[in-house]
């Protein structure tokens, strides 16, 4: 009897098992939250995922540093992903003030050492390999401008010649450039220290005085043009450092002992030399080459659809995002529409080179407008106050999953709730959308809809987007069968 009544319910138990698990298949929770989503429930709300074209395209829009910012030195020779990068540093520093003079007369002075000193800020690549770092003088042929914004992705529009080295090739260890410098006239750390060579230190020294070299800052100019500092790009070198010009760390120090009356007591002292943040000059130059790289074979100049898109922090690359479906939605209530993009593990390298060159810590998502041919806010959504950009609500920042069977999978998210809501239901335009890892960046800023009628040119700098060339991420376009790009909605029918 009592199998035969268990024989009678399980039909009806069944049925019921099935509603509960596809009710709560359909539950699908957000990444990044903001308010109360209703239960999609099939009846009153519904969640669909649009589909998405994608496909990756170079940036050709110039990309700048300025002097506060962090600034790249270093060679990546191995990412087969990606391709190989080599970035340099061209700058000056000057005397605190003109005329200037060391203390002292001249033929009391005993030179020690010149050592150029530079703020290490941290870095990105395979810390464990070294990397070769020259120091040359620049040439005369071609002075730095104090007045010239140089951009770092083409240096071949202001080229900087050198004439010789300044210093021997040494070999910097990442990993111990974070130490402690204690000496005579030293109690910090995190500085890179390249000793010049003697008769360098002897120049500056001894045969620049106030009377030549630094009567005052165009005549210093004249006599010394600066350093370019460059990495050997040649294997093992796998990593950018970087380096602040504005920081109190960065000088060109200089040792040397004096009597200033002549007298056989004599005092061992430094003088230091900085960047001057008003008039002085520098170049960062990033090059990029994806000859023999994955990336190659998926860089597109039309339109071609991918299921692997690739986005390389500025100087770089940027990803197209096509919603083709999306101006013909019927009119709805959209509680939710979310885009989320998802890193493909690179499985040959998984504890590796995909550990070392890690994903851009933000992402901007912005709408192209074809017709005045600029980069523009997403409607509604990106918003911009007093406070800066609303990234945190807005979506970008770097979260971490555990998906696939991947324990670290890097992925990205953005709310575009308004925007959606505006085409459905005002038709406004749908854009082309724009993947990319800004550093310095512009945006045409319009307000949110109904003050939708002015706009104005908003930048966005590094503090709120990526140090230069730091980062790059393979995603999973809008046909991946794993790690699918893709736009959520979750809606009610009116």
């Amino acid at each position: 009897m009592l199998a035969n009544f268990r024989l009678r319910l399980s039909p009806l138990f069944l049925l019921f098992f099935l509603f509960v698990t596809a009710a709560c298949t359909r539950i699908t929770t957000t990444e990044i939250g903001a308010g109360l989503i209703p239960v999609v429930d099939g009846v009153n709300t519904f969640d669909t995922i649009m589909e998405l074209e994608t496909d990756t395209f170079n940036e050709t829009d110039t990309t700048r540093v300025y002097n506060a910012d962090n600034m790249a030195i270093g060679a990546i020779t191995n990412d087969p992903l990606f391709g190989t990068t080599s970035a340099e540093l061209n700058f000056e520093l000057t005397p605190p003030s003109f005329p200037y003079s060391f203390p002292g007369t001249k033929d009391s002075l005993v030179v020690d050492s010149a050592v150029l000193i530079l703020s290490y800020k941290g870095f990105y690549g395979d810390s464990s390999k070294p990397l070769q770092l020259s120091v040359q003088e620049i040439s005369a042929t071609t002075p730095l401008n104090p007045f010239v914004s140089y951009p770092v992705n083409f240096p071949s529009v202001y080229p900087i010649n050198t004439i010789g080295p300044l210093a021997n090739t040494i070999s910097i260890d990442t990993r111990t450039l974070a130490d402690s410098v204690i000496n005579r006239f030293e109690m910090s750390r995190n500085q890179i220290r390249i000793p010049l060579r003697m008769d360098v230190a002897r120049r500056f020294i001894k045969d620049y005085d106030s009377s030549n070299a630094y009567r005052n800052d165009s005549t210093f100019k004249s006599f010394f043009k600066g350093f370019s500092l460059k990495v050997q790009s040649a294997s093992p070198a796998n990593a950018l450092l970087y380096v602040n010009l504005l920081d109190t760390n960065t000088k060109l120090a200089f040792y040397f002992n004096t009597s200033s009356t002549g007298a056989t007591v004599r005092d061992t002292a430094v003088r230091y030399f900085r960047f001057n943040s008003a008039f002085g000059g520098f170049a960062n130059y990033i090059t990029r080459n994806t000859t023999g790289a994955e990336i190659r074979n998926h860089i597109t100049t039309t339109s071609k659809p991918d299921s692997l898109v690739y986005i390389q922090s500025a100087p770089g690359t940027y990803v197209r995002i096509r919603i083709p479906n999306l101006q013909n939605l019927s009119n709805r209530i959209i509680h939710r529409a979310e885009l989320t993009a998802e890193q493909v593990p690179d499985d040959n390298n998984l504890l590796t080179l995909d550990r070392y060159f890690q994903a851009p810590r933000l992402l901007l998502l912005s709408a192209y407008d074809s017709v005045r041919k600029h980069k523009r806010n997403i409607p509604n959504d990106y918003l911009v106050g007093n406070q800066g950009p609303n990234t945190v609500d807005f979506g970008g920042f770097r979260i971490f999953k555990s998906i696939n069977g991947y324990d670290r999978v890097a992925a990205y998210n953005f709310v575009i709730s308004r925007y959606i809501q505006g085409i459905v239901t005002r038709k406004d335009t749908s854009f082309t959308l724009r993947l990319s890892a800004p550093s310095n960046d512009s945006l045409n800023f319009t307000p949110p809809y109904p003050n939708n009628t002015v706009s104005q040119m908003y930048y966005l700098n590094a503090g709120v987007g990526n140090e230069v060339a730091n980062g790059r991420v393979r995603l999973g376009g809008g046909k991946h069968s794993r790690f699918r790009m893709r736009l959520r909605l979750v809606y009610s029918r009116l």
